[in-house]
């Protein structure tokens, strides 16, 4: 497969993940790659995507364990979730699909002191955002690059389904306003490779909500 940006920071997200194993949620699982990296840590993962033919070839793919996938469809905006339920909940690459409101349903079923992690993008809105979109150009181009090689020593890149490309973004300052808003204690986070990362920890147990 192509150079994917959203991969790339898996190890960053998993860096988020509280004292485990624990349970988590992955919203808009897709094929499932971070809901077995999640696995791979011993945490159970209930995986979520609207798309029948994602949860279907992300449940054909199995579980590296030593954690458990349940994958199921569902669309997070309407179907229940247990409150103060989850350590850790991701979304990747799926929020921007929601009304940004569906963040309040998910910080709802984080237990005390659990994570709410956000992968998605977002348009610049000041003049450092713009040179850091501008910065990303190079860097994705020699990446590509690199993964086309890999590929064509691999024997081509890896069929599938693929995820619905979609481009009606946030602007970065109507998402800090935003997370503010209804993720008090929030940080958001502008990456490279045209990534936006919003952590969200769940107060208690005496500890301040912060990224």
């Amino acid at each position: 497969m192509p150079f994917n940006h959203n991969d790339h920071y898996h190890p960053l997200l998993l860096d988020l993940l509280p004292p485990g194993p624990g349970i988590a949620l992955d919203v808009g699982c897709g094929t499932g790659r971070f809901a077995r990296r999640l696995a791979a840590t011993g945490m159970a993962v209930e995986a979520l995507d609207v798309s029948a033919a994602m949860v279907a070839a992300a449940a054909g793919l199995g579980s590296p364990g030593p954690g458990e996938i349940v994958y199921r469809q569902a669309d997070v905006t309407t179907d229940p979730l247990p409150e103060a339920h989850y350590d850790y909940i991701s979304c990747i690459a799926s929020l921007h699909h929601l009304p940004f409101g569906t963040v309040t349903k998910l910080r709802r079923a984080l237990v005390p002191g659990g994570v709410l992690a956000v992968l998605g993008l977002a348009r610049p809105s000041t003049p450092v955002d713009w040179a850091q979109a501008l910065a990303a150009v190079p860097v994705n181009a020699l990446a590509r690059l690199i993964v086309y090689a890999g590929e064509r020593l691999n024997g081509g890149p890896e069929d599938g389904p693929k995820a619905p490309v979609f481009d009606d973004y946030p602007t970065l300052a109507e998402l800090r306003r935003e997370s503010a808003r209804l993720l008090p204690g929030s940080t958001v986070r502008p990456l490279l490779f045209w990534r936006t990362l919003i952590t969200y920890r769940e107060q208690g147990d005496g500890d301040p909500a912060d990224g």
